[in-house]
């Protein structure tokens, strides 16, 4: 039920940390790697802060190379914002005339649980830096994404174990002529995830995507209702890959794929990995897709617990 592991990559570097101030060693070529900045989230007297260890990364290493950014822990993420360390990076924006990628709040549970981690308004990057093509965010508390023109994203990730209605509308709202990759983890209502497939309206109408390729809707306890909602949705026509995995699909939403007013034959992949499909249903799909030379992934089949008569049914990253 959490995030298993930092990232090991961004836009197709390896991920580098930025040694601690102590450290040795010798350092990677600035634009051969995703340079990870992350502190302790609980932070002794005399640790070095985020802001702290930004400012001895630009001293140190030849920052008009960069190309990628990968932000960790910072102290307190469970209480402080993300805003000074998204102020820090629009204030060093001379400095990083090559940075096309961020992800901010790189974090698993131990550091702080993803719907501890406090964000903050991330639309600022994405005007500082309009040759950005990759922004992922993990956290959705005081997270906010008001509708933007970017005409350069090519990818957009956000990883929550619940993401608020308000701030899906708000996303989909967005301007993204070159977005090709779109991910929204949803998660469910415990955590704030309180959308419905309406506040997508805009995303599955695709009309602001024309490049959307990828759409991955994630991590969904409604993913019944989801699948139904795209399986009739244009966007379809034109994705090469559709990602409904890490949610609570059950055979209702099988069902409704296979139903679905637009076909999704010409899909090259469909991602439902850790369902609740019954084998039979996970059959068909498989059946009805694979021969069209489609990529259908049913891995990771879970059981529904029950307690009090009730099943309970659980996306794949919560707490």
């Amino acid at each position: 039920m959490t995030v298993s592991h930092y990232l090991q990559e961004l836009d197709g570097l390896p991920s580098f940390d930025f040694p601690e101030r102590e450290a040795d060693g010798t350092l990677p070529d600035a634009a051969s790697v995703a340079w990870r900045l992350s502190t302790p989230t609980y932070c002794d007297e005399g640790d070095e802060q985020w802001e702290q260890r930004f400012a001895r990364f630009v001293e140190a290493v030849d920052t008009t190379r960069v190309r990628a950014l990968i932000v960790g822990g910072w102290d307190e993420a469970y209480e402080t914002s993300s805003a000074g360390i998204v102020e820090a990076l629009v204030g060093a924006k001379d400095e990083f005339p090559a940075l096309e990628a961020v992800f901010l709040g790189d974090m698993l549970s131990e550091d702080c649980e993803i719907s501890w981690i406090v964000q903050s308004d991330v639309t600022p990057l994405l005007a500082a830096y309009p040759r950005l093509t990759t922004l992922g965010v993990r956290g959705s508390t005081e997270l906010a994404f008001p509708p933007v023109r970017h005409e350069g994203l090519r990818r957009l990730v956000v990883e929550t174990g619940g993401l608020p209605a308000a701030l899906v509308r708000d996303i989909a709202a967005c301007d993204l002529p070159a977005l090709e990759h779109l991910e929204l983890w949803l998660g469910t209502d415990w955590y704030g995830g309180d959308s419905t497939p309406g506040d997508l309206e805009p995303v599955l109408a695709g009309d602001r995507l024309p490049a959307l390729r990828y759409l991955g809707l994630r991590n969904c306890v409604t993913q019944d209702a989801v699948a139904a909602a795209v399986a009739g949705a244009p966007v379809v026509a034109r994705l090469a890959e559709l990602d409904l995995s890490m949610g609570t699909l059950t055979d209702a939403g099988g069902q409704a794929l296979l139903d679905g007013q637009r076909s999704l034959a010409h899909l090259k992949r469909l991602d439902l990995s850790h369902h609740y499909l019954s084998e039979e249903m996970s059959e068909r799909i498989v059946a009805a897709l694979a021969p069209h030379g489609v990529d259908v992934d049913v891995a990771d089949r879970q059981q529904p617990d029950e307690y009090d008569g009730e099943l309970n049914r659980y996306t794949a990253v919560g707490e």
